[in-house]
């Protein structure tokens, strides 16, 4: 029996995590929300099978979460939110394997593309 595909999202804004686990579950897949990077690296089990992540959160910035993962080895896709989109981070969380790097506010049929395209090479790896 197959499993359901996780999805993380984490976000310090709690009506952002709210719609986006109901959108990521609305297309089939189970959502499990953080309110923070350190919330996130402090729960057990198994990785998700993508993280949707703000950048712009207190104590721990959503590129700072990503260096901690890639440090520790943990691969699996990420995509990047963010209502403060510079050119600078989108080239810093890319290089540094993030799937997608995505503006605030960004509509549900573009989260699902990038969502579903990361699934896809994720799966196929």
């Amino acid at each position: 029996m197959a499993t359901t595909p996780i999805i993380a999202i984490v976000d310090d804004d709690e009506a952002v995590r709210m719609s986006l686990a109901s959108l990521v579950r609305s297309i089939g897949y189970e959502a499990l929300t953080y309110e923070s990077g350190v919330a996130f690296l402090d729960r057990r089990g198994d990785d998700p099978s993508c993280m949707i992540v703000d950048i712009q959160m207190p104590v721990m910035t959503g590129d700072e979460l990503q260096a901690r993962l890639v440090e520790a080895g943990r691969k699996f896709p990420i995509i990047f939110m963010t209502a403060f989109p510079s050119d600078a981070v989108r080239q810093r969380v890319l290089a540094a394997g993030a799937h997608c790097c995505l503006s605030k506010p960004t509509g549900g049929d573009e989260i699902i593309r990038c969502l579903e395209e990361a699934m896809a090479d994720y799966t196929a790896q």
